[in-house]
């Protein structure tokens, strides 16, 4: 009896290490991106040479920690960390609300050269609602809440674009497209400042609105939702009528509804929720293709008592996956806690193995990017040396285009005086759709078979048509096969050069 004990005790042991360690399978398409914001004050009283310096340290890290997607905060307060001739220059950047920095810079166009020049995609993040945050006192002139005061509403110190207004609506998609219009950014994304988060005793001070803009609606709760609701569907078709490729997402927080009697889609936890609190109802959005991607904010831990990450992976994987389903992941969070199942380790293996189980999962988004290259609890590590190891394209989005590009032209290894060079020409394009603006190149050994399905074998995605080679003394032979990226990440055929490095 003592025997066979003994021998399920050590089968469960033995398990147990082989679940903790078990390969991690790394995927060739995968969203990895990283928060980068402002709101925090991490770039005020920073010279221009000090703020570009920082954010170049911090894009060379996440490079190397493999993220291929920035989320740069530009817009917190109804302000702008870029050039903009309708909202004033950033407090966050400057010190002072509407004073552009000196030496003069434009921290969005740098962001993108920086990015595209990494192979990294570039999403501009903006706050929609919030006019103002707790800790500003002083507002610009040329301020929204000061030019047109009745358009807010002061709410526990912060001050908000008033979505009952359809002005307001319209505003807002002014200055989206004023950035489309202007800026090479990948994507316009949106955080989850929609109505503001609710305090105790405090209501939200829309009477008049809802008396005079109700639209038929008698509910109050549904007229607050539609507000935003066709803000949304605006929003995202103005997007594309510009630019059709600039994805339009959305990081709700992450709770949609709590199950209880007539939630028909709530999830098991106790919390703030989108569609009752913030009247965001992003099931809505995704389910009728109004945003291209969802990024839920799933910030607790695994265990948690009101908000169980694994409860809401699951929940959001089963309800949101009619458009790529990519999670904000808490770095910070993620280390501190330890596995319930294997008190030996922090969550971070469990909640990778959970985003590989899951089907709809198509990626990662980390709060914050600094807490990773900050390393903090081994984060930055682990992903480099085994979860985001080998570079991974983004997650197609065939609703936007699904045809792939022509493959690389004029593919051929050339001597220079900096060694051997690859170098290839971009195939003819007649349409944005067709365009080439990225390539993957692959680097196979001699007798290895060509499987452009393993992402091991990129070394490298670039903006470039050119590929520097490791030269080795010219003893062994290798297959480079390099295929053109679209905007939207189809990839074409291979076009096939041997080596001898």
């Amino acid at each position: 009896m003592i025997r066979k004990l003994f021998a399920l005790v050590l089968f469960m042991l033995c398990t147990s290490v082989f679940a903790a360690t078990k390969p991690y399978v790394p995927q060739k398409r995968e969203f990895r991106g990283a928060w980068i914001q402002c709101v925090n004050g991490q770039f005020i009283g920073m010279s221009t040479h000090k703020m570009q310096q920082t954010l170049v340290y911090q894009l060379d890290e996440l490079q190397k920690d493999g993220v291929n997607a920035i989320f740069f905060q530009v817009r917190a307060e109804c302000d702008a960390l870029y050039k903009s001739d309708i909202e004033p220059w950033s407090r966050f950047l400057t010190g002072q609300q509407g004073k552009a920095p000196s030496p003069y810079w434009d921290p969005l166009q740098w962001m993108i050269d920086e990015c595209h020049k990494r192979g990294m995609e570039l999403h501009a993040w903006l706050n929609p609602y919030r006019a103002k945050t707790k800790f500003t006192s002083t507002l610009d002139p040329n301020h929204i809440a000061m030019k047109r005061p009745g358009s807010v509403f002061p709410y526990d110190g912060l001050f908000i674009l008033n979505p009952g207004q359809p002005e307001n609506r319209k505003y807002i998609i002014n200055v989206v497209n004023d950035i489309v219009s202007r800026y090479d950014v990948d994507g316009i994304h949106m955080d989850d400042y929609f109505y503001p988060y609710p305090v105790a005793g405090v209501p939200i001070p829309d009477d008049r609105e809802f008396q005079y803009n109700s639209n038929g609606i008698r509910d109050r709760g549904d007229w607050r939702r539609d507000n935003v609701n066709i803000f949304i569907k605006e929003c995202g078709e103005s997007i594309h009528r510009i630019k059709p490729w600039v994805k339009f997402g959305i990081s709700p927080f992450g709770i949609y509804r709590n199950k209880r009697a007539g939630v028909e889609f709530g999830s098991a936890t106790n919390g703030t929720q989108n569609y009752d609190d913030l009247y965001a109802d992003v099931l809505l959005w995704v389910n009728n293709g109004w945003i291209d991607y969802c990024v839920p904010q799933l910030y607790w831990q695994i265990g948690h008592k009101s908000a169980d990450y694994k409860t809401l992976i699951e929940w959001w994987n089963r309800y949101a996956s009619k458009r790529p389903l990519f999670i904000g992941e808490d770095v910070e969070r993620t280390v501190k806690f330890a596995d319930p199942d294997n008190p030996n380790s922090n969550q971070m293996p469990t909640k990778f193995a959970l985003h590989q189980q899951l089907p709809y999962v198509k990626g990662t988004v980390l709060w914050y990017a600094k807490a990773a290259v900050d390393n903090v609890g081994n984060y930055g590590t682990m992903l480099r040396q085994r979860y985001w190891r080998y570079p991974a394209l983004q997650p197609r989005m065939p609703f936007i285009d699904s045809k792939a590009p022509k493959k690389p032209r004029k593919l051929a290894d050339i001597w220079t005086a900096d060694g051997p060079v690859l170098f290839w020409t971009k195939p003819k394009a007649k349409k944005w759709s067709d365009e080439a603006t990225k390539f993957v190149v692959y680097r196979f050994e001699k007798g290895e078979k060509i499987n452009l399905n393993d992402p091991s074998k990129i070394v490298k995605i670039t903006h470039e048509t050119m590929y520097r080679l490791p030269y080795e003394g010219g003893l062994k032979n290798y297959t480079y096969v390099v295929t053109s990226l679209d905007r939207l990440s189809n990839e074409s055929k291979g076009a096939k050069q041997k080596v001898k490095l």
